[in-house]
C-alpha cells in the first residue's frame, strides 16, 4: 500500500477524525487539492464542500463549511468552522447552513451597499453551500 500520513479533522464541537490515510481531498478556497505523504508544506482556507479521505480502512467523507487545512511533514490537520460526517448530514442540517449563508449575504448587502467585494464573497458562500447539497444529493429547500 502507498505511504500514509496522519489526518486530523477538528470542529469546534468535537474531533471528527484521527487516522492514517493515503490521501485527503480538500475543498480549498482557491481550488480543490489532494494532500498525500510527502506533500509540500501548505496552509489553505476551506470553502464549503466535501472533504474526503482514502485510507487502509476505506473512504470517509465530511461536509465542511469553512476553516483551514495545514499540510506538514507530520500530516494533514483540518480545523473546520463546521464539519459533519457525510452520513450524518440531513436536509435540516443543510437548510440551516444555507439559511446562515443567506443571512450573511443579506447582512453584507445592507452593510456594504457600494462595495461589491464583501457582497460577492457572501454570494459565493451561498452558492457553495447550495452546491454542497446538490453534490451530496440533498436539497436545502
Amino acid at each position: 500500500m502507498a505511504d500514509t500520513t496522519q489526518f486530523d479533522l477538528v470542529s469546534p464541537e468535537r474531533r471528527l477524525a484521527s487516522a492514517q490515510v493515503v490521501s485527503v481531498q480538500i475543498p480549498g478556497a482557491d481550488g480543490d487539492m489532494t494532500a498525500m505523504a510527502g506533500h509540500a508544506p501548505t496552509i489553505t482556507t476551506l470553502r464549503p464542500g466535501l472533504l474526503s479521505t482514502e485510507g487502509p480502512d476505506g473512504t470517509s467523507e465530511y461536509v465542511v463549511t469553512g476553516g483551514f487545512a495545514e499540510i506538514t511533514a507530520a500530516g494533514v490537520t483540518v480545523l473546520a468552522e463546521r464539519a459533519l460526517p457525510r452520513a450524518e448530514v440531513t436536509a435540516e442540517h443543510l437548510a440551516e447552513m444555507v439559511k446562515e449563508a443567506e443571512d450573511a449575504l443579506n447582512n453584507a448587502k445592507a452593510a456594504f451597499e457600494n462595495e461589491p467585494g464583501p457582497v460577492d464573497d457572501a454570494a459565493k458562500l451561498l452558492a457553495d453551500m447550495v452546491a454542497v447539497g446538490d453534490h451530496i444529493g440533498i436539497s436545502a429547500r
